[in-house]
């Protein structure tokens, strides 16, 4: 039996695996969904291969599952993950998308698994000032008005939250990114042993949609200041 935790690498599934700790709840598996579907409705999509060295931080064992990310379908590949691990607890990092989340507890319903979100409804600026505060976590994708290619590879920091809080007026974005508006990835953690050191990544932009994709990238010591936080 496994107490998992659905993990994208991302700031939402890196916080709610921390909250999920922090209540008592040991993880011993890392599920990572590797989608081949950029436009996924359930499922991230970048960087996902360097979850691997997260796993490796925080010394947590990790299984990947691939799916073709077919609205619906991908559901299956996801329940498989479940089954085929025994997957007693599972802890996601929902936040506000009840598409996401209804899916989810079905299937743990009728496979008997506890599902816990430890972030459910949080407060988007609980969360970010957390991450600002605690974490160094980028921003790994950009699909939404307003969000141009500058943002991609930004650090999550005090000015990019006041940046998210003007395009929520502006545009009415999720500040969480529940709508698809953006996608994270997290290199350093309190949770991490050591950090991620991005040695070489690239910007690619389509139309209205980018990615900041990771090429290669290290295990390195932690920084000076959190190490002594």
């Amino acid at each position: 039996m496994s107490n998992a935790c659905l993990f994208s690498g991302g700031k939402d599934s890196t916080l709610a695996l921390h909250r999920a700790m922090g209540l008592g709840i040991k993880i011993d598996l890392l599920i990572t969904m590797e989608s081949k579907n950029q436009h996924s409705f359930m499922f991230h999509y970048p960087n996902t291969g360097i979850t691997a060295l997260q796993a490796e931080s925080m010394g947590i064992r990790q299984a990947f599952f691939s799916t073709e990310g077919r609205k619906e379908e991908e559901l299956l590949d996801l329940e498989k993950a479940f089954t085929s691990n025994n997957v007693r607890v599972l802890v996601t990092g929902a936040t506000y998308s009840r598409y996401q989340s209804e899916r989810i507890n079905s299937i743990a319903s009728r496979l008997g698994i506890e599902s816990v979100a430890p972030l459910w409804h949080i407060d988007p600026y609980e969360e970010l000032n957390t991450l600002s505060r605690d974490y160094e976590a980028i921003i790994t994708s950009v699909s939404a008005e307003g969000m141009d290619e500058s943002l991609l590879g930004r650090r999550i920091d005090d000015g990019l939250i006041k940046k998210l809080a003007e395009l929520n007026r502006h545009y009415g974005i999720n500040m969480l990114f529940e709508g698809g508006e953006a996608e994270s990835f997290v290199l350093d953690a309190p949770l991490f042993s050591r950090r991620i050191l991005v040695r070489s990544a690239r910007k690619a932009w389509e139309g209205t949609y980018g990615t900041y994709i990771i090429e290669d990238a290290v295990l390195a010591g932690k920084k000076p200041e959190a190490a002594e936080s």
